[in-house]
C-alpha cells in the first residue's frame, strides 16, 4: 500500500494521520476480502462491477506494446459501433459482466457483415484477448464468448493481387516518395509484410552471399519457422542500395496509414483498378510464383515463412480462379448450327 504509520506520534496531527491511515487500511482490507470471497465462489465483486468495460478496453490499448496495435484499436472501434447500433443504451458505458453470449453472437455477425477477407476473424480474436484479460482481472465471472466462433474460409484468397503486367505497369509509373516506392517493390519481390519491411536493417543483409535473413514479427517467439532466409537478385540488391552502417534502417517509411494513402494514389495513377493494400504484395508474390513461374508449393511456403502448407494452399486455389478468369476472358462466339 505504501502507507505508513508514525511510530511515536507526538503531535495531534501525527495522531490524526495515523487514525486516517488505519481507517484507510481497514477499508482496503474489507474490499479485498470481499473480492477474494466473491471470486472464490465464481462471482464478480461489487466494486469491480462498477468498472466500465470501455474504459478498461481503452486503458488496455494505452498500455499495449505489440505490433498488432492497429487491430486492437480497430476491434475497439468496431465494438463501439456495434453497441451504438444494436445496444444504444450501452454505447457510453457497459460493464464487463453485462457482456453475454447473445451479444457475442450478434457481434460476430456484425463483424462478418462489415469486414473484408480475414478482417472479421482478426478483430474478433483481438476482442476476445481483451475480454479474457478482463476476466483474469476479476471483472466478470465467466467468459461470454465461450462456444461463439467467427468462421471464415481460410483456404480462399479474398484480396486483390497484382499480375506481372500490373507490377511492370506500377514500376514504370513514377512516384515522388522513393522510400515507399522502393519498399513496396522490394515486398513484391520477397513477399515481406509491412511490419517486417519497416524494421529491416542493413544488418539483415549478407552482401557476400546475397541473402536476406530476418525474423518475422508475426510469429516471433511462437513458431520454429519464424526465421526466413531469402536469396537476393540484382533487382533487390539495387533496391537495398550501398551498405552503410549495419544498424541503419533500409527503408525510412511514414506510418502504415500514410503508406496506404500513398499506395492508393500510386496505384490509381498507374491506372490499376484494384483495391491494393500493402498486404496484397504478399499474396501477389505467392500467386505469381505458383501461377506464372510454376514454383513448387513447398518452396513458396518456405519463402513466405509458413510453418506448413495449410496457409500456402489458398494461393493454389487463387491460381485456379485466375485460370478460370483467363478462359472466361475470351469473347463469346455465337455458333450457327448446320447440317453436314
Amino acid at each position: 500500500m505504501k502507507t505508513y504509520l508514525t511510530a511515536k506520534p507526538r503531535t495531534k496531527e501525527d495522531r490524526q494521520k495515523n487514525k486516517e491511515t488505519r481507517e484507510l487500511a481497514e477499508r482496503i482490507r474489507i474490499e479485498r476480502e470481499s473480492i477474494f470471497n466473491h471470486e472464490s465462489f465464481g462471482f464478480t465483486a461489487p466494486s469491480k462491477k462498477k468498472v466500465s468495460f470501455l474504459d478498461f478496453y481503452q486503458n488496455y490499448i494505452d498500455k499495449y506494446q505489440k505490433k498488432d496495435i492497429r487491430m486492437i484499436i480497430g476491434s475497439y472501434n468496431r465494438f463501439v459501433d456495434f453497441l451504438s447500433i444494436h445496444y444504444p443504451h450501452y454505447k457510453d458505458k457497459i460493464r464487463a459482466d453485462q457482456l453475454d453470449r447473445e451479444m457475442m453472437v450478434k457481434f460476430v455477425d456484425f463483424l462478418q457483415e462489415r469486414s473484408v477477407g480475414e478482417g472479421a476473424k482478426g478483430y474478433y480474436q483481438r476482442f476476445k484477448k481483451v475480454v479474457k484479460h478482463a476476466h483474469e482481472k476479476g471483472l466478470m465471472s465467466k467468459l461470454p464468448y465461450t462456444g461463439v466462433q467467427c468462421k471464415i474460409d481460410d483456404t480462399a484468397l479474398k484480396k486483390d493481387v497484382l499480375s506481372l503486367d500490373e507490377i511492370k505497369l506500377l514500376v514504370a509509373t513514377p512516384y515522388q516518395n522513393q522510400n515507399i516506392r522502393r519498399a513496396f517493390i522490394f515486398c513484391l519481390y520477397t513477399g515481406l509484410r509491412f511490419c517486417d519491411v519497416v524494421d529491416l536493417k542493413y544488418s539483415n543483409i549478407d552482401f557476400s552471399n546475397k541473402t536476406l535473413r530476418f525474423e518475422q514479427s508475426k510469429t516471433k517467439g511462437s513458431s520454429a519457422n519464424s526465421i526466413v532466409i531469402i536469396p537476393l537478385n540484382k533487382t533487390l540488391i539495387s533496391l537495398i542500395g550501398e551498405k552503410p552502417n549495419k544498424d541503419t534502417v533500409i527503408f525510412i517509411l511514414p506510418s502504415h496509414t500514410g503508406c496506404l494513402k500513398a499506395l492508393k494514389t500510386w496505384v490509381k495513377r498507374a491506372g490499376i483498378d484494384k483495391h491494393i493494400t500493402w498486404h496484397c504484395v504478399r499474396h501477389s508474390f505467392a500467386v505469381n510464383l505458383l501461377g506464372e513461374f510454376n514454383t513448387d508449393i513447398k518452396t513458396v511456403a518456405s519463402l513466405l515463412g509458413h510453418s506448413g502448407l495449410k496457409h500456402t494452399e489458398k494461393y493454389t486455389r487463387a491460381v485456379d480462379s485466375l485460370k478460370k478468369n483467363a478462359i472466361n476472358s475470351f469473347p463469346e462466339l455465337k455458333l450457327s448450327s448446320y447440317e453436314d
